[in-house]
């Protein structure tokens, strides 16, 4: 018996939709990843870029555990010698709550050449509204 192995031109990509509301962000980024990335499908092949799309809405509403509002720190370098620039989670949280799902999930996905367009098919939006209505996505419940 042969193993199978997905092509390229074989994937077919449906769209789905998640409500991030009272959701963790930990295992919400978990949940994301697998589906980005395909896993939680049969025809999974560790090579070929073969994940479906998410929406996620209601970033703002995404709770995190413990104590890792105030200590949790992202961090980002310019490349400038003492340009590092260090941000607690509760700060960036309220400037762009976009980013810390969109960080939760790119930590979980493979850091291979496949990442970057893994993460081209994860769309994160402020509140119920999301401009991808004419793809007809499914609603994912988790």
């Amino acid at each position: 018996m042969k193993t199978f192995m997905q092509k390229p031109a074989d994937v077919k990509r449906k769209w789905w939709v998640v409500n991030a509301e009272d959701l963790i962000l930990g295992r919400l980024a978990v949940v994301i990843a697998n589906k980005i990335s395909g896993r939680d499908k049969p025809t999974f092949t560790p090579h070929v870029d073969g994940g479906d799309f998410v929406i996620v809405i209601n970033a703002e509403k995404v709770k995190v555990t413990g104590n890792k509002m105030e200590t949790k720190i992202y961090k980002r370098h310019t490349g400038y010698y003492g340009h590092l620039y260090e941000e607690p989670l509760k700060h960036l949280f309220a400037r762009s709550p976009e980013t810390v799902i969109t960080s939760a999930v790119k930590g979980m996905l493979p850091k291979n050449k496949l990442q970057k367009r893994m993460m081209k098919r994860l769309r994160v939006f402020k509140g119920k509204e999301h401009s991808h209505t004419a793809q007809q996505p499914e609603i994912l419940n988790i």
